[in-house]
């Protein structure tokens, strides 16, 4: 696939006097400044994340009113019942709500709920309220939800449950009757930093209760592991005290890990350290897949279990579920793209729409977000749900989904979500009139360069330039994730030097040579760029610094992302 590369501009005059202050390469100091970074003070707070990046969690609108109501609650022995959704990101936040109310608690008077993915969808449901009714529960903390529940909210509050709400997702204009909404995105919020994921914002109100009990720093940053595998899993920004927490959190999963993640990091066969990467791409599908093909509520079991043995009998629960997801996965993935390569019209058009009754509801968005990476185009994937067709949609970057939605709403039964991902409901019968609606709306509001991918670049780089004192500050720069994303170097004028070869037909061992230095590159699924390697062309590379280690030896290696004829 042909990408836009897009050079992220810099300010040269700074580049150098940032360059100067810290005594390293401009090409360093290239990279820090398209991120923002200018001074001395702003490259070591972001090198150094430490607790003092942490805000404080009073800045939060309504906070002191959900920790006097907590209080109150346990002063009076009411039940609690903590609330969240299915994905990594509520999951974890139930976890560490629930564990935090524990120590503070009587634990008879406390429970959670997890509501099933396909029996009641997403956030907070009306089975999850009638539950907390029947079993006399006074107080509900929603994690991760609720921010938009509230016919919910009022009908637990008509039964004389009051709602304490942490939720990261954008807010109507009309807001849930809780007793505390804590959303740093809430009108009048002055928290400074506002893209916290669920967890985040639920750890801020467990930091709260934490100190105005005056207990010891132990009882909140035991769970900034659990923060960290939220803020990978979860996508948010990289940025910010989303970036501290994820580095102290890595720092405790290498360290000291909650048992569930402990287990989950030996069934995968992940030793430590742990990197993001490991968090976002081998431990969260996993704990993802038991509300993707089950009930997840085994994932907050495993969080929360007192021994590893307890842990990892639940973390064998979800490894099945992984494995199973990855199969359906898989063939429905395999099944869709049959259906647009034997289609010309399907493969002509802007967007994808496409629906199979059999296929799997749990795995539709990830699905859709396989379909984009062969066919760059928002795409919606549909499956039958009891009598009606629903499914899950993905953007790509640049274009808005939800406006999308919306313009088709004739069509649609029910629909939410934001810029880059949605879901909706409809009739079958509205299927084919959805699909024309969808594709008239792409096809009339896209500018046509969102459907070719852009591959941002931080820099441009001589092969001169690529040291491992270079790799060892890029190295520092983690954890990487949207807005903080690995260095992409872009080098050019680069000549195959003839020993590069095809491996498996699928990938690419290159051996590349500027300026009288040839290095090393390894290019994974690239075997459509070999004919420009073998034309003898001059080539533009864009890759990443790493190490290959083998047989003991360390050697500076390139992995490509891109390749291009030399402009």
């Amino acid at each position: 696939m042909i990408k836009r590369w897009k050079l992220t501009e810099t300010n040269e005059q700074k580049v150098q006097a940032l360059a100067a202050e810290l005594k390293v390469h401009p090409l360093v100091s290239r990279i820090l400044n398209g991120r923002g970074i200018e001074t001395f003070e702003e490259a070591r707070k972001y090198f150094r994340p430490d607790l003092s990046q942490l805000h404080d969690p009073w800045l939060m609108k309504d906070m002191q009113q959900a920790v006097d109501r907590i209080l109150s609650a346990v002063h009076r022995k009411e039940k609690i019942l903590v609330f969240g959704d299915y994905d990594v990101d509520g999951t974890s936040s139930v976890a560490m709500m629930y564990q935090m109310l524990h120590t503070i608690h009587d634990p008879t008077h406390i429970d959670f709920y997890i509501p099933h993915r396909h029996r009641e969808g997403y956030g907070i449901s009306r089975t999850g309220i009638d539950f907390a009714i029947e079993q006399g529960f006074g107080l509900i903390i929603s994690v991760d939800c609720g921010i938009k529940s509230i016919d919910l909210v009022g009908y637990a509050k008509d039964h004389g449950i009051d709602f304490i709400v942490c939720d990261h997702h954008l807010p109507d204009n009309q807001l849930p009757p809780a007793v505390a909404i804590l959303n740093p995105k809430q009108p009048g919020c002055l928290y400074p930093y506002k893209e916290l994921c669920g967890c985040g914002v639920a750890y801020k109100l467990v930091t709260a209760v934490c100190r105005t009990l005056g207990l010891a720093d132990e009882n909140f940053l035991v769970y900034l592991d659990l923060v960290a595998i939220a803020i990978g899993a979860d996508v948010v920004p990289m940025t910010g005290e989303n970036r501290a927490l994820c580095f102290l959190g890595l720092k405790k999963i290498n360290e000291n890990p909650n048992h569930g993640i402990a287990a989950l990091m030996s069934l995968s066969g992940i030793q430590a350290p742990v990197s993001i990467r490991s968090l976002v791409f081998t431990i969260a599908p996993r704990v993802n897949a038991a509300g993707r093909m089950d009930d997840a509520r085994k994932a907050v079991q495993m969080f929360v279990a007192q021994t590893y043995q307890e842990a990892l009998l639940y973390a064998h629960l979800l490894h099945a579920d992984n494995a199973d997801r990855r199969e359906t996965d898989s063939n429905i993935t395999e099944e869709a793209l049959a259906l647009i390569e034997g289609n010309e019209t399907l493969r002509n058009r802007k967007s994808t729409v496409l629906y199979q009754s059999h296929w799997h509801k749990g795995v539709v968005g990830i699905v859709a977000s396989r379909l984009i990476e062969k066919y760059y185009r928002p795409t919606i994937v549909l499956t039958q749900s009891g009598e009606l067709a629903s499914g899950s949609a993905r953007s790509v970057p640049g274009f808005n989904l939800y406006e999308a939605l919306h313009a088709c709403r004739e069509y649609l039964l029910g629909y939410g979500g934001h810029f880059a991902a949605a879901g909706m409901t409809l009739n079958p019968e509205n299927l084919e009139n959805f699909s024309r609606k969808f594709e008239e709306v792409v096809s009339q509001t896209i500018d046509p360069r969102f459907l070719i991918p852009e591959l941002q670049v931080d820099a441009i780089a001589r092969f001169t330039d690529l040291d491992f004192q270079l790799f060892r500050i890029i190295e520092q720069m983690e954890p990487f994730g949207p807005e903080n994303s690995k260095p992409v170097l872009v080098s050019k004028g680069v000549k195959n030097t003839g020993y590069s070869k095809l491996l498996k037909e699928k990938h690419l061992r290159l051996f590349l040579q500027q300026d009288e230095v040839i290095i090393s590159a390894i290019g994974f699924n690239m075997a459509d760029k070999w004919p420009l390697l073998e034309s003898g062309q001059l080539l533009d590379i864009a890759y990443n610094l790493e190490v290959n280690e083998w047989n003991g030896e360390k050697n500076l290696q390139l992995k490509m992302v891109d390749i291009k004829v030399h402009a």
